[in-house]
């Protein structure tokens, strides 16, 4: 279990006091300059060292992320742009960051910024997160007064600006290069790669694009020591995590664990247990709404980290865990966010813009039983042609979620089928 000295973020609860005083008391803002006089490549190392992988979904190293960026300028800018567009469904630990610790994330930024050579920084935030945005920018108004941000930062000798950009609500920004797009007041769709961001990103300019809980545990693993983070979790996923838990938890939270922790201990640790006991679980999802589930016996071992996971055809993603009881009508729970994906896609790529829509008909028709058998693996087969066929990642992330069904629970759907062709559909109504 994770001691409490070594949580990064200490008022992840709002306990304390969030402005740039109570900050300084917890030991933020300690030595910055410090680390930058140490120069980029020290800074990037450090990095590497860590073992530190994006917390933003997809588990890339991220000094390796950064150690991308152009060491020197061909005369344009490097920039610098923070992913706090937390959309996806199930997922609220940035947020926290944002709204009860946001100093973490002024001060990784700085940092972060110089390792890379950008003088300027942008937060680009969801557009529903207003009281967060509020918090943010109060806590970068602090720091432009105490100097710590603006000319000679920090009195670092480096000159550096951050910007807060309010998104509006779309999903689909939460992918690199559409946020890059709506960052520059176009339509928010994702760009082909090549080129990455490193080398033409923001207005043409290298890149680097990094999640808010990414950048925010930077200023802590210099303070402490790469080995620190690093003797956390299993090798190749250091460090602490954020978990979001919700769903059919006793209490539902958001906490600061050690990676690979047990799912059950996370659960029972600090969620009070799962609803009506341990046996009572039915499916998790085990990283917000687009990895496919786990069933109840993969849930017995379940290691809360991005390799064994994958080995389980799942990911961590944002470790935002969803837990359903055996309450849970699991198929229309898929449906439902299949509805989710149909409606957030941007409709740029055929295979997603008609394969959303018609992945979320068929699992209506599921849903009530009113289909025929055959039409699960037809369903199937459709996930296939929309994952991988796609500029991002939506489309497989609309694909997941109904394989990961059809591959735990297929016996349930062909059931509410056969009932509902029998006319006994009463035990198993879909309501």
């Amino acid at each position: 279990m994770l001691k409490d000295q070594d949580r990064i973020f200490t008022n992840l609860y709002g306990m304390h006091d969030r402005t740039l005083a109570g900050a300084k008391k917890r030991g933020h803002w300690n030595g910055t300059a410090g680390f930058i006089a140490n120069g980029r490549g020290w800074l990037v190392d450090q990095v590497k060292a860590s073992g530190l992988r994006g917390r933003g979904g997809a588990g890339f190293p991220t000094g390796l992320k950064w150690s991308f960026m152009p060491k020197e300028s061909d005369g344009r800018p490097s920039y610098l742009v923070i992913n706090a567009d937390e959309s996806e469904p199930g997922t609220c630990k940035d947020r926290e960051i944002m709204r009860h610790d946001p100093h973490t994330l002024v001060e990784g930024a700085l940092i972060a910024s110089f390792a890379m050579g950008a003088h300027a920084c942008y937060i680009y935030l969801r557009g529903e997160y207003v009281r967060e945005k509020e918090a943010l920018q109060a806590a970068i108004d602090e720091c432009y007064d105490a100097g710590l941000v603006g000319k000679n930062a920090a009195g670092s000798g480096w000159d550096f600006d951050v910007y807060l950009h309010h998104g509006a609500g779309a999903y689909i920004c939460g992918e690199e290069t559409a946020l890059l797009e709506s960052l520059e007041g176009k339509k928010g769709m994702p760009r082909m790669k090549p080129p990455f961001p490193a080398g033409a990103g923001l207005y043409g300019c290298p890149t680097t694009v990094n999640n808010v809980e990414s950048i925010a545990v930077v200023p802590t693993i210099l303070r402490r020591g790469a080995d620190w983070f690093a003797s956390f979790g299993r090798p190749n996923n250091a460090g602490t995590k954020l978990f979001g838990i919700s769903g059919h938890v006793m209490n539902p939270c958001v906490v600061e664990e050690a990676m690979s922790i047990s799912l059950r201990d996370l659960l029972d640790r600090h969620c009070g247990g799962v609803r009506g006991g341990w046996k009572n679980i039915k499916a998790v999802i085990p990283g917000g709404s687009s990895v496919p589930l786990l069933n109840a016996a993969q849930c017995d071992d379940a290691i809360m980290d991005f390799d064994w996971l994958r080995e389980q055809k799942s990911g961590l993603g944002t470790a935002a865990v969803i837990v359903m009881d055996q309450s849970t009508d699991v198929i229309k729970a898929i449906w439902r966010l299949s509805a989710f994906y149909k409606h957030e896609s941007c409709g740029q790529c055929t295979p997603c813009r008609e394969g959303t829509g018609w992945m979320m008909r068929v699992m209506d028709r599921l849903v009530r039983g009113e289909a025929e058998v055959e039409e699960i693996d037809m369903l199937l087969d459709v996930t296939k042609q929309v994952e991988g066929h796609t500029i991002c990642a939506l489309g497989d992330a609309a694909a997941w979620p109904i394989q990961g069904l059809v591959r735990h629970f297929r016996e349930e759907i062909e059931d509410r089928i056969k009932a509902k062709k029998t006319g006994r559909m009463g035990a198993l109504a879909a309501e």
